[in-house]
Order: structure tokens, then C-alpha cells, then sequence
């Protein structure tokens, strides 16, 4: 198997997802499976669990990975072989694929929240061209599934704990330009609604919890990531928000897991939540678990003493805590919590060092 997986945790996680037994393997034999966003978080630990379970399982996958840098692809999956090809373009410029597709994963998606607010046309663009561009290839070929990834961001800013179905609605403000990313999405999933009714596409949509774990850049700028910064450089969390938002968290090798569960077990034309609700906390709670439990109360937190100047990147305060019930009842169950999602992280980010 030609991939970079020197990681004892990767190997592991990629076991742990070979092991799930909800997930009708026999489903993907002979298979061609397009997946955009390849080298991003999400798409790469999708593709090496993809390629990783062909090679024990010898069913004889081929995966298509979109993605923007070949040498990028490379440093992360290797060379090409005949299990793995990569399609060099963007979303919005769909390059000409002459392969046939069986199943489409599309995760291309900007997600830092800095990039939201300094280029939200683009972000709209990226989303909207993208999904329209990649449902009518679903549409062209044939597909027998599509799955888009989508956010909990969705549902905006509910000010309630109460767990949060698929049927809830949202509270997002239009003339926010932050509102780009969660209001793009919104628009995605209904394209996907859209194409299931007009054009019989088998589309389904996954609305993640925010997702980490093994793979995360050490530069990444998401707060889970500065956090694990901390931690590895012994400093103190500042955090730039009263840090009251709450929300569900989702390890990554569990987003593979519930995106393969709704890939090949979920309902044409609905939505999925995902996360682990044993993850539900505020970030200042995040933040003091990472500081007291992670380090062994060897840093601070501290809240910064200028809030308000930075508050226009970062979405309004929410409780987002998702009801995942939708999904677990096809099958799917959450592996780890918040705790080993950053013992993991970390390690991980530690053994690339």
C-alpha cells in the first residue's frame, strides 16, 4: 500500500473504521469513488481510509481525489497507483473527468473563519458553483450516491441547550457577512433537494460537528487547533470571545465513519447530523479541559481583555447541540470523546515534528 501513514494513530484510526460493522463494505467492490477536497482534514483521512480498507478487505476501489496541488496530494497519499488517481482543478472549475463514478463524497469547502469574512463572494462561490457543477456530474454519470458535506453552522444561533433535530430551522442574519459560509451551505443542501427531485439524483447531506483530530495542520487557525498549540508550546490560552458559544465536537475517523454511513446506508434526498453529544461544552469549558486535564494544570486561561474587535470573524454565540439519534438509528456510533480527540491530535502533531 503506497500511502504516507507512518503514524501509529492514524494506523489505528484506520483500523477502528476497517472494524465498523455498520458499514456494508461488499457495497463499494468494484467500485470508483470521485472525492473533492482531498487534501483538506476531512477528504484526506476519507481517501486513506478508503485506500487503507481496499487493501485489506481486496476490493478493488479506485478513488478520484480532487485536488488543487498534486505535490500536496503527494506528501499525503503518495504516488498514484492504480487504487488512486488525482484530478487536478477546483470545484467551480470542474475539470473533464472521463472516469465513470459509482459514489461522489464532495467536501471541498473553505473553513477558516478569517477567509469567510475577508473573501465571502468567494466562499458563496465555492459553495454554490461547486455543488451545482458536481451534482450535474452526479447526474451525467449515473451515480448510485452523493454526499455533501455540510455544517452545524447551519441552524445559526439557537440560545437553548435542547437538542437540535434535522427538522430544525435557523436564525442566521443575511446582512451578516459571516453569515456567508452557514447561508452558502443552507443553499447547497437544497440544490441537493433540488437535484434529488428534478433530476433523481441520489443526494444525501451530512451536517458535521466541528471535526478534529489526527491530520490537523499545526498552523491550522481554528480554535481547536490554537489550543493544541498551547498545550505543545506551554503557553497560555487567550481566548478572543467570552468563549460561551456551545457546541458538539466530531473526531475525525467518526466523520468517516458517518459519512460512509449515510454514503451507503442513508435516504436519498435527508440530512444527517454528526457529532458526539458527550463532546457538548462551551469553549471557555473546552479550553479549561485542554488547560487542567491535557497539561496537568500546567497553563492559564485567560479571556482577552479586547473582545469586541475580533468578534466580527467568528460566528454568533450558540448552542448547537445536535441530535444525532437520525443517524445512530442506520447504525452509526461516535468512538471518541473530547478529551482523547486532543490526546490524539496532539500526539499525532508531535510525531510529524
Amino acid at each position: 500500500m503506497d500511502m504516507n501513514i507512518d503514524s501509529r494513530i492514524f494506523k489505528e484510526d484506520l483500523e477502528m473504521i476497517n472494524l465498523s460493522h455498520y458499514i456494508d463494505w461488499s457495497k463499494l467492490q468494484n467500485k470508483t469513488v470521485l472525492i473533492t477536497g482531498g487534501t483538506g482534514l476531512i477528504g484526506s483521512t476519507v481517501i486513506k481510509a478508503l485506500l487503507y480498507v481496499n487493501e485489506v478487505r481486496k476490493l478493488n476501489v479506485c478513488v478520484l481525489a480532487l485536488v488543487r496541488s498534486v505535490e500536496k496530494a503527494k506528501r499525503l497519499f503518495g504516488n498514484e497507483t492504480d487504487a488512486l488517481r488525482f484530478i487536478v482543478g477546483s470545484v467551480e472549475e470542474l475539470p473533464t473527468i472521463v472516469e465513470p463514478i459509482d459514489y461522489i463524497i464532495h467536501g471541498a469547502s473553505p473553513t477558516a473563519s478569517l477567509f469567510f469574512v475577508n473573501h465571502p463572494v468567494e466562499t458563496i462561490q465555492i459553495a454554490t458553483m461547486g455543488t451545482m457543477r458536481l451534482l450535474m456530474l452526479a447526474h451525467t454519470k449515473e451515480v448510485g450516491g452523493f454526499v455533501y458535506l455540510s455544517s452545524m453552522e447551519v441552524y445559526g444561533a439557537p440560545k437553548e441547550d435542547t437538542l437540535i433535530p434535522e427538522s430544525q430551522g435557523c436564525t442566521l442574519d443575511s446582512m451578516s457577512v459571516r453569515s456567508c459560509y452557514p447561508i452558502a451551505k443552507r443553499q447547497c443542501e437544497t440544490l441537493c433537494a433540488s437535484y434529488v427531485q428534478e433530476y433523481g439524483v441520489p443526494a444525501k447531506v451530512v451536517r458535521l460537528a466541528q471535526t478534529f483530530g489526527p491530520g490537523v495542520e499545526r498552523d491550522d487557525k481554528r480554535v481547536f487547533a490554537e489550543f493544541a498549540r498551547n498545550v505543545m508550546n506551554k503557553t497560555n490560552i487567550v481566548l478572543q470571545t467570552a468563549g460561551t458559544s456551545k457546541r458538539e465536537y466530531l473526531y475525525t475517523a467518526d466523520a468517516v465513519t458517518a459519512i460512509l454511513t449515510v454514503l451507503l446506508h442513508g435516504k436519498t434526498g435527508e440530512a444527517y447530523n454528526a457529532g458526539n453529544p458527550e463532546t457538548y461544552c462551551s469553549i471557555s469549558e473546552m479550553a479549561q479541559l485542554v488547560a487542567e486535564e491535557i497539561t496537568g494544570k500546567k497553563i492559564n486561561v485567560h479571556v482577552a481583555e479586547d473582545t469586541k474587535s475580533g468578534e466580527y470573524k467568528f460566528p454568533p454565540a450558540h448552542h448547537l447541540h445536535l441530535d444525532v439519534s437520525k443517524l445512530t438509528n442506520i447504525g452509526w456510533q461516535p468512538t471518541r470523546g473530547l478529551k482523547e480527540m486532543y490526546k490524539r491530535m496532539i500526539a499525532e502533531m508531535e510525531e510529524r515534528l
